[in-house]
């Protein structure tokens, strides 16, 4: 058997996979945010599994990224070099929105009593200028045990080139403090910018003690099942790692559920020849999307939590999917602000008290609220009728809107329902138009209990290719993890003119880069013969600041490559900022990525025989279209309909935990594998 499983905001999904018979099943259940083990646990309970045939579990939470959002670490010292204990309070010293004068600066996460110096100093070129004293980091952690810290950051100047004085700053501290847990920069990260490294190493210790009780706690009651030791975590880079490496550095799972989604994404955009698609995961609480360019998601190490316009956020160099977040899911909260105007988010109702449709105390209006109000949503068929929802309540809770702009609850609804689509169509378009991408030329792979409901109203204004929903669309980002692999990331910083780079020298790097990583993948019981590796080169143009990430060729470099490196360059510089310059290259940046390569399950396709529309047709309901008005549309089961009919809108598909909305210019096919292709007429 193997077992994904997802927390979300709202709820936690299951995705089991008997690999005897090939059968895949899921289970669904509200998030207990007080214990999330629990919400996990009763999704087992829910599927009825005979959990010690278990062989693989993989786990994504949001516990890493909400205990950074909601301050809900630890109490953290930061130990760095003689000089530069405000590094994290002066940071890059600009603003994303320049002529914003209500701009606040993010205050750090580690006051200032508490970020203390110890005598040392490296060049960027890893050689010593000062040794490092030992007696101040001595009397460094004596301050910490008095102060009652709880965990210890250790981040030195260029480290990254040699960290050979973080390393017996750490052995010192495990030493004199072995019960406060530390993290040491170049273990994270051996990337530089002195400022992202510091923010990376202190988040990380900020939450180590959290993750640890967690994995710990979510393993107990596991182990407590009959389940053996076959835990992983989701990364934030799309890949899996056990839970032992997820305590060590949990920094790396900041996003550990939404990119799940992003993988599964690609996996489908190739079984159906469509290499290029955005993924699009409507959830409880936000909407997330990415784009994957001939069948590889885009990684950043640019990432930031709590970024927007006003707000600079927080930096953290971890390789991690190239997402953009926004909080506008089915229980975001619309509301009227102090001007009069309608805004729709960020804050959610959540699992607990849940959209007033749900009758668990609930009173705010949401999106799930207005799409009842619609007629997009049964409200006797919530999650197959799990959760009868109240319409009257949903009324109520929509009201106030209505009678803040004079108009009908209906009407209210729409305008609710009108502002997500706008929110999220941004959303979409920052990971597309944004980046130099035509969003025509793209396959939306919309999932997420909400994904299917608002995807059809998204491409009739971005006019993508077309829109695929894919089966069980609900714990889809829970499946994706069942496609994943074992991954993880090296990124090493030196700065080299590409005019004065060796061949050889460039495959050195590499090469002992891959020996560390296949060290760490023989760790977690990868053998040989199951590990892949991709290279990756961050190069500029003399002068630059930013960077483009290269791919490299595995094996012996030649001189011959080099030239065909150097122009690979130019193209993609070319793409992203639309020139190229006859002028110098530098690589800054070396990356590798390491697979471990699992087995996954096979999608098999559908009896082609199977499914007729009179058996699936449920009824008739009157659903709002937006500007095309209302309209009496037939409602029909989706594992009842046929496959290759093509059928045209209005209509809605429903299954237990997806409704799909079918807008009158658009038609609907069900394909061999069972997902449900949606284009527009014209």
């Amino acid at each position: 058997m193997r077992v994904a499983s997802d927390i979300g905001g709202t709820f936690t999904d299951l995705v089991y996979l008997d690999e005897a018979s090939g059968e895949l099943g899921v289970a669904k259940a509200s998030t207990t945010p007080a214990n999330f083990a629990e919400g996990v646990i009763e999704t087992f309970h829910k599927a009825d599994l005979n959990v010690p045939d278990t062989d693989f579990f993989v786990h994504g939470s949001t516990v890493i990224i909400n205990a950074l959002t909601e301050r809900k670490g630890v109490k953290t010292a930061l130990i760095t070099t003689k000089g530069f204990r405000d590094v994290l309070e002066i940071t890059r010293a600009n603003r994303p929105d320049l002529y914003n004068m209500y701009y606040t600066k993010p205050k750090p996460f580690v006051p200032r009593y508490l970020r203390l110096e110890v005598q040392e100093r490296l060049n960027y070129k890893g050689e010593v200028l000062d040794p490092l004293n030992e007696e101040d980091v001595a009397k460094a952690v004596e301050f910490c045990k008095k102060e009652g810290v709880e965990a210890i950051a250790v981040c030195f100047l260029h480290s990254y080139a040699d960290p050979s004085h973080e390393i017996r700053c750490g052995e010192i501290i495990r030493e004199l403090a072995p019960e406060i847990p530390v993290t040491v920069s170049h273990e994270i990260t051996q990337e530089w910018r002195e400022y992202e490294r510091t923010n990376t190493v202190v988040l990380n210790s900020y939450v180590l003690p959290i993750a640890q009780f967690y994995l710990d706690n979510l393993e107990n009651n596991l182990s407590g099942l009959g389940m053996d030791k076959v835990y992983h975590i989701m990364q934030s880079n799309g890949g899996t790692v056990t839970f032992d490496m997820g305590k060590r550095a949990p920094i790396n799972t900041v996003e550990s559920g939404p990119v799940a989604g992003v993988i599964g994404a690609a996996v489908i955009g190739k079984l159906i020849g469509e290499p290029n698609v955005i993924s699009f995961d409507v959830g409880g609480t936000t909407a997330k999307t990415s784009l994957v360019e001939n069948g590889n998601p885009r990684i950043t190490t640019e990432y930031k939590i709590e970024w927007r316009r006003d707000y600079a956020g927080y930096p953290i160099l971890a390789p991690t999917i190239d997402i953009v977040e926004i909080g506008a899911g089915g229980g975001s909260i619309a509301w009227v602000d102090n001007a009069g105007a309608l805004k729709v988010g960020p804050v959610s109702a959540g699992a607990e008290p849940g959209p007033a449709c749900y009758d668990i105390g609930g009173d705010k209006p949401t999106v799930t609220d207005a799409n009842v109000l619609a007629g997009r949503i049964n409200p006797e068929y919530f999650l197959g009728g799990e959760i009868p929802l109240s319409v009257e309540n949903a009324r109520k809770a929509m009201q106030p809107i209505g009678d803040s702009f004079g108009i009908s609850v209906e009407e209210a609804a729409m305008g609710v329902i009108r502002l997500a689509d706008a929110n999220m169509v941004n959303a979409l378009k920052l990971v597309s138009v944004r980046r130099g991408y035509d969003p025509r030329e793209f396959v939306l792979i919309a999932f997420g209990g909400g994904g299917a409901m608002h995807a059809g109203a998204l491409a009739r204004e971005l006019r993508v290719k077309k829109v695929l929903i894919p089966n069980e669309p609900a714990v889809f980002s829970a499946w994706g993890m069942l496609m994943t692999d074992l991954r993880q990331d090296f990124i090493r910083t030196t700065i080299r003119r590409a005019d004065q780079t060796e061949p050889s020298a460039l495959t050195g790097i590499f090469a002992e880069m891959e020996a560390n990583a296949m060290q760490n993948l023989e760790e977690q019981h990868v053998s040989e013969d199951r590990v892949m590796f991709q290279r990756y080169a961050d190069m500029r143009y003399m002068g630059q600041e930013h960077t483009v990430k290269v791919p490299i060729p595995g094996g012996q470099i030649t001189a011959e490559q080099m030239p065909e490196i150097n122009e690979r360059f130019h193209q993609l510089h070319e793409q992203s900022y639309t020139f190229r310059l006859d002028t110098l290259i530098q690589f800054v940046n070396y990356h590798l990525t390491a697979f471990g390569v699992v087995e996954k399950p096979e999608l098999k396709k559908l009896n082609g025989k199977q499914g007729n529309l009179e058996v699936a047709k449920k009824g008739q309901r009157s659903v709002n279209f937006d500007e095309l008005g209302f309209h009496s549309c037939p409602i029909y089961e989706r594992s009842l309909l046929p496959v290759g009919v093509s059928m045209q809108g209005p209509l809605v598909i429903e299954e237990p935990a997806a409704t799909t909305v079918v807008f009158p210019d658009q038609t609907v096919t069900r394909d061999d594998y069972g997902f449900l292709h949606i284009e527009m007429t014209d």
